[in-house]
């Protein structure tokens, strides 16, 4: 199978081709470099000459508090919805399969029921939601072969993360204050590339969520892991969000999903994510001894 990867350049998308290429398949990454997902001339030109089976869509706008700067806030949906918007015209145009990686954060956070994966309950706290939701919308409306696979907590090799924030700064602190009441799961890259795969080979479309296994914690929970599997001596104290401030958007208290669905239709759940934290920490080559 030949499949297009966007934002290769991105955690996700880098390890997603990689996974495809394990496996034999014909992967081609693409980043805003070679193909601007904003520019639907671009999009049509590169998809045309690749003319992929599938496409992993991973390129987006991340950044969630510099979204909300009114600067920033025509190019976030531009990338997020438009950009996806010109994927899907033209998987359709071609026949090819989309996959939309998407986040809990189409949701409003509220409550402590896990979000299900069919659930249209959506009220998104910020701009990244918002555009990201419309992502999601393009996608659905436009295509019949998709899938639409929100995620969370996600870190990996090749990108900016929580878990290289709190190595950086934990080495050089005694303490730090990290949020208690927001609480999710931990997805690691390298886990969610190999489902990711296990579902583009099929025809199993639909809306799917995906995080590592190991149930629901708070971030203040991942820091303390993170703290141990690097043998650091540094203290967490737990804060209220209301306690941390900064934040220039809203995040979401409730980003726990039900992973359900993924079972249901036969595909096998990631590892827990201390497993996978650990199986990180090797992968970045962390130096133990600082």
């Amino acid at each position: 199978m030949k499949v297009l990867v966007t934002g290769v350049k991105g955690q996700l998308g880098y390890d997603t081709v990689q996974e495809l290429l394990r496996r034999g398949h014909e992967a081609i990454g693409v980043d805003i470099e070679d193909m601007d997902i904003t520019d639907a001339c671009a999009v049509s030109r590169v998809i045309s000459s690749v003319r992929p089976d599938a496409v992993v869509h991973c390129a987006a706008w991340t950044a969630v508090d510099a979204a909300e700067e009114e600067c920033n806030r025509d190019k976030v949906r531009l990338i997020n919805a438009v950009g996806t918007e010109n994927v899907a015209n033209e998987c359709k145009r071609i026949g090819a399969k989309m996959m939309y990686i998407s986040t809990d954060y189409v949701f409003d956070g509220q409550g402590d029921k896990p979000w299900e994966a069919d659930c249209k309950d959506y009220r998104p706290l910020n701009v990244y939601g918002s555009t990201k939701l419309e992502g999601e919308l393009k996608v659905s409306t436009v295509l019949d072969k998709y899938f639409i696979v929100r995620i969370a907590w996600v870190f990996g090799a090749h990108g900016n993360n929580f878990v290289k924030t709190m190595l950086r700064v934990g080495a050089s602190h005694s303490s730090l204050k990290v949020v208690k009441d927001q609480i999710g799961t931990p997805t690691y890259t390298f886990d969610l590339a190999r489902l990711l795969v296990d579902m583009i080979e099929t025809d199993k479309y639909g809306y799917y969520h995906a995080t590592n296994e190991g149930g629901y914690i708070g971030w203040n929970d991942f820091a303390e892991a993170i703290f141990a599997a690097a043998g650091y001596d540094t203290q967490v104290v737990p804060v209220t969000t209301r306690e941390y401030g900064l934040s220039k958007a809203a995040r979401p208290f409730n980003s726990r999903l039900d992973k359900s669905k993924l079972t249901a239709c036969g595909f096998a759940p990631l590892p827990h994510w201390k497993d996978a934290l650990c199986r990180y920490l090797k992968e970045i080559d962390y130096r133990w001894d600082r």
